[in-house]
């Protein structure tokens, strides 16, 4: 008889542990709902916050509704949809995503839009005039200054800011002033044969 009140007991201590424990977890789901923890607010230039952005880029003005977040070479490529500048490392090593800010060269991976409103931006498209090349374009076809052809819009970019910076005449000086922009194809001798042709141009 002992052994039959024992057993009873201990499968109704059970039962209440079990009643207990579930009451326990909808009591705090409930308060949960009711008192929600308070979220600390987003900071600004987190995703989902934008700006308002005007951009000059070839002579135009382009108006944006973008994230303070978002790089030069993103807004160019993705919202404006010039793709002459390359994607390449995007940490601003090989030198690819090269444009000219207010004629001195720069790699737009490496900076925000919303930093340049107001500027004059030059990408590769800006450079011909219609159907006319700029020199450096129909120098670097003349020297066979490219082979995959990735690289070159930020090749010639990079030489357009280096002749206007009077970097050194020496090939040598050509290719320490062209050092950050990398040609995975090697065209390096066509690449200065043409900077070389255009200095002597304009000399």
């Amino acid at each position: 008889m002992k052994l039959r009140l024992r057993r009873r007991r201990f499968g109704q201590l059970i039962i209440l542990g079990v009643v207990a424990t579930t009451v326990g977890e909808f009591t705090k789901k409930v308060i949960a709902q009711t008192n929600p923890k308070p979220t600390s607010p987003t900071p600004a230039g987190l995703a989902g916050d934008s700006v308002a952005v005007m951009l000059r880029v070839n002579g135009k003005s382009y108006p944006l509704q973008i994230e303070p977040r978002v790089t030069l070479l993103d807004a160019l490529r993705e919202r404006i949809g010039l793709t002459g500048s390359k994607k390449g490392c995007d940490r601003g090593q090989c030198g690819a995503c090269t444009v000219l800010i207010d004629g001195r060269r720069i790699n737009s991976c490496l900076t925000l839009a919303i930093m340049h409103e107001g500027d004059e931006i030059t990408t590769i498209e800006g450079l011909a005039r219609g159907e006319e090349l700029h020199p450096l374009q129909a120098a670097f076809i003349k020297h066979d200054g490219f082979q995959c052809g990735y690289c070159t819009p930020g090749q010639i970019m990079s030489a357009v800011g280096l002749l206007a910076e009077g970097c050194p005449s020496s090939d040598e000086g050509i290719r320490e002033c062209m050092s950050g922009n990398i040609c995975r194809c090697g065209a390096y001798p066509g690449i200065v044969a043409a900077v070389q042709e255009v200095r002597e141009m304009k000399a």
